[in-house]
This record gives C-alpha cells, structure tokens and sequence, in this order.
C-alpha cells in the first residue's frame, strides 16, 4: 500500500516517521520545504499538490493544525479531492469535530473514495515511538484493510463506529486533559504553599486516586520548569473550544467546560498563543509568587516504552 501524507508538525512528522522506520513507501507533502527535505533525505517521496499526491498513492493521511488548513488542503484547486478516485482512503487524523468531517467526507465519497476520521491521543512523546492511541470512524472494511498502517502508528487502536464518532471521541479526552492541567495548577498551588516536598507530592499523586495521565507525564516538564510538553496553548483552545461549541450544538448546559476555556483564553493572553499548553499553570505561580520547581525531572518527555506492534481494542 502506497501512502501520502500531509502535515508534517509536531504530531505529524512523528507519525509519518513512523511510517518510513517501518519500511512503506511514503511520499509526504508540507508547506515548510525544511520538513519535507528531511523526510527525503531518509528515503521518502515528496508531493508538489495535495493533488498530485493522490493520485499518487492508495491512503491519503492528513494531520493538520486547523479546520480551516485541512479544509484548504483537501478542498483547493489543486488539494486532495481533485486527486481522488475509486477506492482510495482518506483518513484524517488532525483534531476535527464531526460535522466537518462529515461534510469533506461527503465530497471525498462523491469521488467515489472512502473517508475515515482517525484522531490520535497520548502525547508526541508516545507518537514518536509509535505508542500513541488511535480512534478510527467510518467504514468497518477500510479500518480493516488500512489497520496495518494504523498499528505502526500506534499501539492501542480502536475503531469507534461511524465516520465523525473518533473526531467526537477525541474531542471528549482533550478536554478532559485540558481540565485535568487546570486543576494540576491548582494542586501544586496548594502543595507548594504547605511546604510540602513536590517529589514526593509527584509521587504520591502518581499512586493516588487522583492521578491522571496528564499528572503523569505534564507534572514532569512543569517541575523542570521547560513546560515544554510539544503541544501549545493555541491546540487547546481550538480543542476546548470544540468540545464548548458541541455541547451547545446538543443543547447541554456545561458548568465547567466555559471556565476552561476563558482559563485557556487568558493563558494565550498573558503567554501567548505558541506557549507550550502547561504554562497555564503559570497563572498560579505568577498569582501565588510561588514556583513549582523540583529537582530530577526531564526538560523534555521521552518515550522509555519499546515499540511495538499496535492491536486493536
């Protein structure tokens, strides 16, 4: 199976790297030339066109940082559906909500092509050695036949139901994330202002009822002090932005959900939007005149897991 893919930032180069380690044949497409270089000096096809990429290869993957960029992307005079023909896939792993996928899936099926939404969930740490989760919808018998892809790109791979219910799914877990950093700023608040040893807080959280994911991976680059998680405050407010406006879409009246969001919106505010999304923790250490510095922890997340062959959950 030949494989394009599109998007070659943070998450996306380290998925399509995933890809060529593992031996397919690649061809990528970026606006930045300095990415698309290193990808063909290890062995990778470079596409002029979302276009020209299409026609090229049998699975289009796009991993792109907007609604608005993969809209441009795939919908241009020269984008990904004026490529498209019988039977190819187009799976698209940036962070979307259901209706827009649902809607460029409509035209990808007009060309008589399958569409899939495949968001990604567990940190670039974990996309670098292929350990990332996966959350596939759309068509059961394309999930099957691109699952081999899927299982080099990440470790736990599930396939959700229908074309949209990944990109709702997903949407779902970043704003749990989102909230569990907010109240991780609160926590080490409270931590430090009682004295206590924030190694020790580190590891108590980590054994407690109250640990999360977020906790145990975000925790380490705020007490470094890089917070440099790879993943920055403009990502989160689009994401915690699109978990608000579903809610009021389903009519749902949300309690916390809008105080996140103008947390985050202050955070862009006062760090701004390319800061890394743990400097919103920093509101408290600036509000408290208090740091959350420890000692032994990494200034940047790495991946100490092997990879390994992913599997469907």
């Amino acid at each position: 199976m030949k494989i394009g893919f599109i998007g070659l930032g943070n998450v996306g180069a380290k998925l399509a790297g995933s890809l060529l380690r593992n031996g397919f044949d690649l061809t990528v497409r970026d606006v930045d030339q300095n990415l698309t270089d290193q990808f063909k000096s290890s062995g990778a096809k470079v596409a002029n066109s979302g276009k020209e990429l299409a026609e090229q290869v049998d699975l289009i993957i796009t991993s792109l940082p907007s609604l608005k960029v993969s809209a441009e992307v795939m919908e241009a005079e020269d984008g990904v559906l004026q490529g498209l023909s019988e039977n190819k896939i187009w799976l698209e792993m940036s962070t979307t909500d259901e209706a827009e996928v649902k809607r460029i899936g409509e035209k990808v099926i007009a060309k008589n092509a399958i569409p899939l939404d495949g968001p990604v969930s567990g940190g670039c740490h974990r996309a670098a050695t292929g350990n990332i989760a996966i959350f596939v919808g759309g068509e059961r018998k394309a999930f099957e036949k691109i699952l081999p892809v899927l299982t080099v790109m990440g470790r736990k791979v599930l396939h959700t139901g229908e074309l949209g219910t990944a990109s709702t799914l997903k949407v779902i877990t970043n704003y749990l994330a989102s909230v569990h950093l907010v109240a991780l700023g609160e926590a080490w608040t409270v931590a430090k202002k009682s004295n206590l040893d924030l190694e020790k807080t580190f590891k108590g959280i980590a054994a407690s009822s109250g640990n999360s994911f977020v906790h145990e991976t975000e925790s380490q680059v705020i007490l470094n002090g890089s917070y440099n998680i790879n993943f920055t405050m403009d990502l989160v407010l689009k994401d915690t932005g699109l978990f608000d406006d579903l809610a009021k879409k389903l009519n749902a009246p949300l309690e916390i959900s809008p105080k996140v969001v103008e947390i985050f919106k202050d955070g862009q505010k006062k760090y701004g939007s390319r800061a890394w999304s743990s400097m919103i923790v920093k509101r408290m250490e600036d509000l408290n005149n208090i740091d959350f510095r420890a000692k032994g922890f990494p200034e940047e997340l790495v991946d100490n897991e092997p990879e390994e062959k992913g599997y469907e959950i």
